[in-house]
């Protein structure tokens, strides 16, 4: 059931609404990662990394924000509970316990790199059906880049 009615015809929302939900899982996912890491890493770059992580949270959590309020906005009900996020995240697990301020650089480039992958094939599948939600994705894909960049540069 939807209260909310989308100009969108029934397969266009579908494809839409497929690509928002997983965007919003991946950024929810981003978002505890990185604040996971950020409350683990130890190292001698352990200042610079530490608030590095805070940037991608709050880049994550600003966008996960506008993700589900664009999927409300054409009638698709966003999902971002703990099960969900758990089950349908692109990223991979974080190890738990102390983590090296080099291995907490390597898990962030992957993590970037596998939600940027998945945003660049959401702003390809959301393209003709709806340009608003595929720039809402372009935009935050890339501040993801952005982030991914710096990261890596930390591995030079």
């Amino acid at each position: 059931m939807s209260v909310v009615k989308s100009s969108l015809s029934e397969a266009d929302l579908k494809t839409v609404g497929d690509a928002l939900q997983g965007a919003l899982v991946d950024l929810v996912d981003l978002s505890l990662v990185s604040k996971q890491v950020h409350w683990n890493v130890v190292g001698p770059r352990f200042r610079s990394v530490h608030l590095q992580l805070d940037e991608v949270v709050d880049t994550a959590r600003l966008h996960s924000d506008t993700v589900a309020e664009r999927a409300a906005a054409i009638g698709v009900s966003p999902d971002g509970r703990a099960a969900t996020v758990a089950s349908s995240s692109a990223i991979g697990k974080v190890p738990t316990g102390w983590i090296k301020d080099t291995d907490a650089v390597r898990i962030l480039v992957e993590a970037l790199g596998a939600v940027v992958t998945k945003m660049r094939e959401r702003i390809d599948a959301t393209g003709e059906p709806d340009p608003v939600s595929q720039d809402v994705l372009i935009g935050l894909t890339a501040d993801l880049e952005k982030h991914a960049w710096m990261f890596q540069a930390e591995t030079a």
